[in-house]
Order: structure tokens, then sequence, then C-alpha cells
């Protein structure tokens, strides 16, 4: 089995919809593909109807969150969207992300870059909207040559000149609201020092205490050292390993099925789940 665990679509910051990235899934070789949009299950609905014959979806999230100043990715599987407290706290993340776009252009603006709202809004469409989108009004702009170059001190980075803060969730808030609908809870990228600064090991130890499942450790941006000091590191803390692509269409270089995830990880999380379960496609509609 072929199994990544870590996608996006239109509904966030990825170029495919839905439709089209699980029948990329299934044309790329993947028996299951989790779609993992940033604080959104908007894409669930158009992805299941699209489903390919062969190809089973997890339906999950990736929610943003902030630990002592740093940011962090909580990957969340097989949830109930529907939980009213959990489905609340995703709300108020969406929620906060058109100021807070706002809030950058105001200061690419102030640094002379003629960025605007018109701009990274067309370019975000019906998705939420997010840095990634005015990384790529940048890219379109020439101020850099790519998406990742815009995820700099000097740009969007955590704490960059262009950066802005929005709402966030304490990460072992995350992780109990995951667990309460009845999902399961993977720590997206931690140690992928090319973002920014990452959160000490002290810390994931802390969240497999309070209940953390799992960590995302065959990911693009963890080095072979790293990896192996992550597998290391789960293993004493008895957390899941996961591996994934971090696919986002053509906005990132990540092929679909880049890391995968082993079977036997993927089987411990659909039997700790309650909250949903993975669909298997029964052949969707050829085009949309």
């Amino acid at each position: 089995m072929r199994i990544d665990l870590h996608t996006h679509s239109t509904a966030s910051d990825g170029t495919d919809t839905p439709a089209e990235l699980v029948r990329n899934a299934a044309a790329a070789g993947l028996d299951v593909v989790a779609l993992t949009d940033h604080d959104t299950v908007a894409g669930h609905a158009e992805a299941l109807a699209a489903l390919p014959a062969g190809l089973t979806l997890v339906t999950g999230a990736e929610l943003s969150c902030r630990l002592d100043g740093i940011s962090l990715h909580m990957l969340a599987y097989l949830f109930d969207p529907a939980e009213p407290e959990f489905a609340q706290e995703r709300e108020l993340v969406r929620d906060d992300r058109t100021p807070r776009a706002h809030a950058m252009i105001a200061k690419l603006n102030e640094l002379g870059v003629p960025v605007t709202w018109d701009q990274v809004s067309r370019i975000a469409g019906d998705g939420s909207v997010g840095r990634p989108h005015v990384a790529t009004a940048l890219v379109e702009l020439g101020v850099v040559p790519t998406v990742s170059d815009a995820f700099t001190p000097d740009w969007l980075a955590d704490g960059g000149r262009a950066w802005a803060p929005k709402h966030e969730l304490d990460p072992f808030e995350a992780v109990r609201l995951v667990k309460a609908a009845g999902g399961v809870s993977v720590f997206a990228h931690p140690a992928a020092v090319k973002r920014g600064r990452t959160v000490p090991e002290s810390a994931i130890a802390e969240l497999a205490a309070a209940g953390l499942d799992g960590i995302e450790v065959d990911h693009m941006d963890h080095d072979a050292d790293t990896r192996a000091r992550l597998r290391g590191l789960a293993a004493e803390l008895g957390l899941l390993t996961t591996g994934s692509s971090d696919y986002h269409g053509s906005r990132k270089t990540c092929r679909l099925g880049e890391y995968a995830t082993d079977p036997e990880i993927y089987g411990e999380i659909t039997r700790r789940a309650f909250g949903a379960f993975p669909v298997p496609g029964a052949g969707g509609p050829a085009t949309g």
C-alpha cells in the first residue's frame, strides 16, 4: 500500500481542486490519501464525490497552532467535523486569516512592494487565504523567484518584515479538541528548521504526555539525520511516525507520494479514530 497522509487543495493553499487532487493521487499510484487543508474541511465533500475506485480518502485538517511564540502545525485525522467546540475553534482561525492577509499586504506596501488585496484574493480563489497566497503574489511581481523564497525574515517568515499574527490554537488544546472529536493528532514536520524556529523536544514530550498520537517524520523539510533523530524520539515517547508529501500542487515542488506512511501505522491511526472513518472510492465522475 502507498499512503500519503498530508495534502492540500484549493480549499486552502493548494492549486489542485479537491476533485483534481484525488484523481491525481490515484494516477500517482496511491492507495490512500488524506486531505488536510489548513483549518478547514471545506474540500472534503468535493473530494468524496470525485473519489476514484481503488483510492481511499482519509478526511482531516492541518491546524494552525502556536507555543511560546513558535508557530507549529497539527495534523488532525478522522475527527467528527460537526463536533461543536472543535468546529468553532476552526472557524475562529479561518475568520482571522483575511484580516491577517490585509495586514501583511499593508506591511509589504510600506516596504515598497505593490501587492494588492485584489491580487491575493484572485490567487486564493475560494480557498482559505494564507501566507502562500501572499507569497505567490510576490512571485508574480518578481520580488522573489519562488514561494519558498518568500518565507524568509526579509518577507513572510515568522517575525519577518511583512509577517502579521493571526489567531492560532494552543497545541495542547488542539490535541484535546481533536481527541474529543474522535480524531487522531500528528505533529506536522516538527523539525522543519528552514521554516523558522521549532519547538524543543521537551515540548514534544509534553504533548505526547497530553495525548498526542504521533509525529510526521518522513517529510521533504527533514534531512536524513533529522528523520533518524525524530524516529528515535518517537520510539522513546511511544508516538506513531508518519510520512507524507505535504503536496500543494504546483505551489511547491513535492510530488504526491514522495514520502509515505507505513501501512501498520495507518492501520493504528484508523483503529484509534472514532469520529469518522476512511472512505473507499466507488469511482467518482471522470471529470469535474
